[in-house]
């Protein structure tokens, strides 16, 4: 049986975030630790860490605002079983530009913002708001 870490990942956050949890601790991985990388630069989290210690991990710090989480809702787009790809004029917008949607490009992960300025497209990973 296989399982999705990207959703994995995000499960975890999101139900971290429901019941107010500080942090939430993951498995280490190159693309989870940039996804929680751009979660942070667009302020979503307050700061995530690698962890070496046992096998590597991500720490990271969820961050809440009036004790309400800093995500409002984060959604897988593309799935195992069916991958959205987009071309640089299809790029999401998410609640109409509050939201972020996370996409790997040829460039590396990125928003879509970030992925519009450069002029590319690619897989749709999530949106967050």
């Amino acid at each position: 049986m296989y399982t999705d870490p990207i959703a994995d990942m995000l499960t975890r956050i999101r139900n971290a975030s429901a019941v107010n949890k500080p942090e939430v601790v993951i498995p280490f991985s190159k693309i989870k630790f940039a996804i929680a990388q751009i979660l942070e630069q667009e302020g979503y989290i307050q700061k995530v860490e690698k962890n070496d210690d046992n096998f590597g991990e991500i720490v990271i710090e969820l961050k809440y605002e009036n004790k309400q989480p800093a995500i409002r809702s984060i959604e897988r787009v593309s799935k195992t079983g069916r991958r959205i790809y987009v071309g640089k004029d299809k790029l999401p917008k998410v609640l109409n530009e509050l939201g972020i949607a996370i996409v790997s490009t040829s460039k590396g992960i990125m928003t879509n913002k970030k992925a519009q300025q450069e002029g590319i497209g690619g897989e749709v990973i999530c949106e967050v708001y």
